[in-house]
């Protein structure tokens, strides 16, 4: 039998009502929010936790750079030209609407630095990734800085800066690696947090290379695809197949800590897969992940990646999931990962701190209503709100042991 309220036409919203309308005994159709912790109630609750300082100043900044606003106007925090957030449809779009920083040299006062790297050179058959960069930032204007589950606001709890973009060479292969390396091994060398946004996955090598050039500790690599890319070369050339081949060649980034999350499908060439094989990486397909769930498939990446390694690389190829969430990249493949899994293995995966993140494979023309796009924004805040949320952003200086490392990884 209903209960007494339902049956007369009114519903109950109050927990407590709710638990005392239920007979003993009976089905319960609504959740027990006691035995969910209430998370929802206490994410709201976390919120009040926060502070707003960062906020407050840059609406006191919006008004002194773009001039207090018309008298007319009821809220006096909105000035007569855009500036910072608000509003989201309006402004110059730096990803997050984070400041931009002119001269490169100062994203050493910044936590984490996001860096454009506009390269589709590497790519064997769809191009586009090169408007990859200008797409993420375009639709990141969408965003606010805040989590509502995490219980993070990246404004308030860390600081983020926008470099702008590689200088790439479009003509050219190896002289864009060695811009890449240089400009990525650059943020790296300062302290900052590299946040990537590419570009076709052949820049994994080159941006892991300014990394490890920075560092004489050993490094793993975490990456998310439906494809090894550990092929040697491809059509002659090292192609968006093979950064992990040459990644692993480097001295201090063994092929031993590299964990492939996802792999699988008719898109594998078999030239990796024995390259693989070779150098015994670890790789985990979509049917391993499946049947593991998403919290041990993440125990066993962070234990593979991290075993004798001082830091972690995160790279997150957009086509790792299903196409039919991302139609906006360069080799799209069915089967892959679900959005919420994807997310949810990432932040755990990025818990520790991680050493640089690279979101490579979204090509905007390519794209429907910039959700590949937007998939590439949210990785690059999940990967920053599960750091901040657990206190390890900022982990990877302990290991900056020869922090201009990267003037020597590459020729003058």
């Amino acid at each position: 039998m209903l209960p007494h309220d339902l049956r007369h036409g009114r519903r109950s919203t109050r927990r407590a009502g709710l638990a005392a309308a239920v007979p003993t005994g009976a089905r319960r159709h609504h959740p027990d929010f006691d035995a969910l912790n209430g998370r929802g109630w206490k994410a709201a609750q976390a919120e009040g936790e926060l502070g707003d300082t960062a906020w407050r100043r840059e609406l006191e900044w919006a008004k002194e750079m773009g001039l207090p606003g018309s008298g007319s106007l009821d809220d006096r925090d909105i000035p007569t030209f855009a500036r910072g957030e608000l509003p989201h449809f309006a402004g110059i779009n730096t990803f997050l609407k984070a400041p931009y920083v002119e001269n490169v040299r100062d994203v050493a006062h910044y936590d984490a630095a996001v860096l454009g790297v506009p390269f589709d050179g590497g790519t064997t058959y769809r191009p586009g990734t090169r408007f990859g960069p200008q797409g993420m930032r375009r639709i990141s204007a969408l965003y606010t800085p805040y989590n509502y589950e995490l219980g993070v606001d990246l404004r308030e709890q860390m600081t983020l800066c926008d470099a702008g973009d590689v200088f790439t060479i479009p003509a050219n292969i190896e002289k864009s690696f060695d811009q890449i390396t240089r400009g990525v091994g650059h943020v790296s060398g300062t302290g900052a947090l590299p946040i990537i946004l590419g570009g076709d996955h052949s820049i994994g090598f080159p941006c892991v290379r300014g990394i490890a050039a920075n560092t004489s500790k050993r490094i793993g690599i975490i990456h998310f695809d439906r494809h090894l890319d550990i092929q040697a070369k491809d059509l002659d050339e090292r192609m968006h197949t093979t950064p992990w081949y040459w990644a692993t060649e480097l001295d201090n980034v063994p092929a031993t800590n590299l964990v492939q999350l996802g792999i699988g499908g008719w898109q594998v060439p078999r030239p990796g897969v024995e390259e693989a094989r070779r150098r015994r990486t670890n790789v985990l397909t979509m049917a391993d992940i499946e049947e593991l769930g998403v919290d041990r498939t993440a125990e066993i990446a962070l234990e593979l990646a991290w075993q004798d390694a001082d830091a972690v690389y995160v790279s997150f190829d957009i086509d790792s999931v299903d196409c039919g969430f991302v139609p906006g990249t360069g080799w799209p493949e069915p089967g892959g990962f679900l959005p919420r899994e994807a997310l949810a293995l990432l932040g755990k995966v990025c818990a520790p701190g991680i050493c640089g993140l690279e979101i490579v494979e979204v090509s905007p023309p390519y794209d429907t209503s910039d959700i590949t796009a937007l998939l590439g924004t949210r990785v690059a805040v999940e990967a920053l709100g599960s750091m901040v949320a657990h206190g390890t952003l900022g982990r990877h200086r302990a290991v900056l042991d020869k922090p201009a490392g990267w003037q020597a990884a590459v020729p003058e």
